[in-house]
């Protein structure tokens, strides 16, 4: 359980890093440095944490499937899985409303 609160916390860490560097663009001089400085865009950064949900969702599938069938699995390896699962699906579904909830407000302002 430890791992997975440990796990969703790097994802945080990671996306709000990237939501930091992509707003430090004020000026000419300090976008340069700041996309060169910037590893990977916030696309690239979503991307991979649903590709990290994916993962866990498809070891999630597997060790209920595993504890159903009879092969070895434990109840609380499953329950474990599922778990981190989703709380990777939540914290993914949670950066999206986001993002999208601040690309509304942005649709929405007058210049």
């Amino acid at each position: 359980m430890i791992a997975s609160v440990s796990g969703v916390s790097s994802a945080v860490t990671s996306v709000a890093s990237a939501i930091a560097g992509a707003g430090s663009t004020g000026s000419s001089s300090a976008s340069s440095a700041s996309a060169s400085s910037m590893t990977t865009p916030f696309s690239g950064v979503f991307q991979s944490m649903v590709d990290q949900t994916s993962a866990l969702d498809a070891k999630a599938t597997q060790s209920v499937t595993g504890l159903l069938s009879g092969q070895g699995v434990e109840v609380h390896d499953a329950m474990i899985a599922t778990e981190k699962a989703d709380m990777a699906f939540e914290l993914a579904l949670q950066v999206r409303n986001k993002a999208v909830g601040a690309y509304q407000t942005m649709m929405g302002m007058q210049f």
